[in-house]
């Protein structure tokens, strides 16, 4: 293919604008370790960390219709005690339940129900509840059955399992950006990023894009509970609408199952998000961290793009 000269900023100015920006702690790397996960996440013995690279500063919203947002219903149920809590997560089935645990004197919990609003207004494939821990004996023992000893806390629930939480201290440090970034991640179902949940089905979608007219697959390789995966996913899912010509984004969860975490181990993986370049059936390269800008010249490269910066 032939190479294109392009000025990097100028495209990572399109590809990223509206983007969330990293958290960054330095390991004295290149990329930027910002902790560990738990020991049952291993490749080979050693545990996979959650890597970042953090070169990216925040880029600005991008302007949206706040009068089309406000005009749609609001959709965040409030529920009263452990049995219409376990009604709402069983009718549910598969689809994300967003629960926020909350208190009438709290501050924290007011500035942050807002952001609940406008996700429930504009996520129509998720559904939110609102539980006030202080409202009756019934709630605060349901926060207790939950293991709540802060609000506001939040709860992700799937098939009426718990699948991720964002703890008081979280939420008060990173803002409604992390809150809406984890709906995104661990909701995330009709996007044009290919969920992926087998080795099997990696090797499908491999299959799919070998030959000439093949296209260049990127697959994210990350874990649940991952700060960085979450951070990263809001550009994977920009990129894969507007690089959809020439590029396929996946994406996989290792600790999902045995088989994910069995191709975990093969593919070497001990840092997440990973991210894995795939032309023709063979894998031509792979970034490791959240770096956007990073991120997105790689692309660009193994699509046969020059990068000057």
């Amino acid at each position: 293919m032939a190479s294109t000269a392009i000025t990097f900023l100028s495209t990572l100015a399109r590809a990223t604008a509206g983007s969330l920006s990293s958290s960054v702690v330095p390991s004295g790397g290149g990329a930027k370790v910002v902790r560990f996960l738990p020991a049952q996440a291993t490749s080979r013995g050693r545990p996979i960390r959650a890597a970042v690279s953090g070169t990216e500063k925040a880029q600005p919203a991008a302007p949206s219709s706040d009068k089309q947002k406000e005009d749609k219903p609001e959709r965040v149920v409030r529920v009263h005690n452990a049995d219409e809590f376990d009604a709402a997560l069983v009718a549910a089935k598969d689809r994300l339940v967003v629960v926020e645990f909350a208190a009438s004197d709290s501050e924290s919990s007011s500035e942050i129900y807002p952001t609940m609003v406008q996700l429930s207004r504009t996520c129509g494939d998720v559904d939110f509840l609102l539980v006030m821990g202080d409202e009756s004996d019934a709630t605060r023992d349901l926060l207790r059955r939950e293991g709540i000893t802060q609000v506001p806390h939040f709860g992700f629930y799937k098939g009426a399992e718990k699948v991720h939480e964002e703890e008081a201290m979280a939420i008060g440090r990173l803002g409604p950006e992390r809150l809406a970034g984890d709906v995104l991640y661990y909701g995330d179902s009709h996007s044009a990023v290919v969920q992926l949940h087998s080795r099997g089905d990696v090797e499908a979608l491999i299959d799919e894009h070998r030959g000439e007219k093949g296209k260049l697959v990127v697959l994210d390789v990350g874990l649940k509970h991952c700060g960085p995966c979450v951070k990263v996913y809001p550009t994977v899912v920009k990129l894969s609408r507007s690089m959809g010509e020439t590029t396929v984004f996946a994406r996989m969860n290792g600790d999902e199952n045995d088989s994910c975490m069995e191709f975990l181990r093969d593919m070497k993986v001990v840092e997440v998000p990973t991210f894995v370049f795939i032309r023709d059936g063979k894998i031509v390269g792979r970034y490791v961290g959240s770096g956007k800008g990073e991120l997105v010249g790689e692309i660009l490269r193994y699509n046969g793009v020059r990068v000057t910066y």
